[in-house]
């Protein structure tokens, strides 16, 4: 009858012990633009990044990507599309947050101010900490631009420093994709550097209606490098219960 109390308690604490080093899933949620949004693989071969985030995160991370085309922090909000990712999120999830592209486009719709981009940015981060939730603030990609066999990306304009300011300020982590992004490119020079954005597709130069190259979406490989600087950078940072799942070096 001893024995058989002492086994029982022995099996109980192995389990206790086993069920409390199970890794917790964690949830990360993405809102941005075309850059990051997924898309139909059967229909092009443009990619997001936040779409091939999952590759680079063993099991217990799930990426739930709600970035969407065209959207700037401004049009975001004002369709609802943020509160959606909101009223989603529970206590230590994490929300990436990158915006930009749109928000210096001239459109009425999508064009957010510096001082509106900045309101916009703490309302968001603000209100997914008020769910318990993990915001991170993350600068635009780089729009691939060389000029006289130099990287020139004057589009973004100050989008960039202002999410980087902002992080810094609410003490909040950044990953800074476009210096990252950039460094990248500026590695892999002018010719070679194509293969990650629309420039080429399915053989064919991916020229847009006004005549311009595309030089802002991404390929598979450019989404795929993208998703690396992302998930390392969460590892670099060692970001609480999911830097440990990061299936990089």
């Amino acid at each position: 009858m001893k024995f058989k109390a002492i086994s029982i308690l022995a099996i109980s604490t192995v389990l206790f012990i086993c069920c409390a080093q199970q890794p917790k899933d964690v949830r990360i949620f993405i809102s941005g633009d075309s850059t990051a949004q997924s898309y139909d693989t059967t229909k092009t071969v443009m990619r997001g990044w936040a779409q091939m985030l999952p590759d680079f995160f063993d099991e217990h991370i799930t990426v739930v990507n709600k970035a969407k085309a065209g959207r700037s922090t401004k049009s975001y909000l004002a369709e609802g599309r943020w509160k959606e990712v909101v009223d989603s999120l529970q206590p230590n999830d994490y929300v990436i947050i990158q915006f930009g592209h749109n928000d210096a486009s001239s459109k009425p719709e999508r064009h957010a101010s510096y001082p509106d981009y900045k309101r916009n940015l703490i309302t968001m981060v603000k209100e997914a900490q008020a769910k318990k939730a993990r915001p991170i603030l993350a600068t635009s990609i780089v729009m691939r631009t060389f000029k006289d066999n130099g990287l020139l990306d004057d589009r973004l304009k100050g989008y960039p420093a202002i999410t980087r300011q902002l992080a810094d300020s609410l003490n909040i982590p950044l990953i800074d994709t476009w210096l990252k992004s950039r460094d990248l490119i500026i590695m892999m020079g002018d010719e070679p550097s194509k293969k990650l954005y629309m420039w080429i597709e399915a053989g064919v130069d991916s020229i847009r209606p006004d005549g311009s190259q595309d030089d802002t979406h991404l390929q598979a490989p450019g989404a795929a490098a993208i998703a690396e600087i992302v998930a390392a950078e969460i590892k670099k940072q060692n970001l609480k219960d999911i830097a440990n799942h990061v299936l990089i070096p």
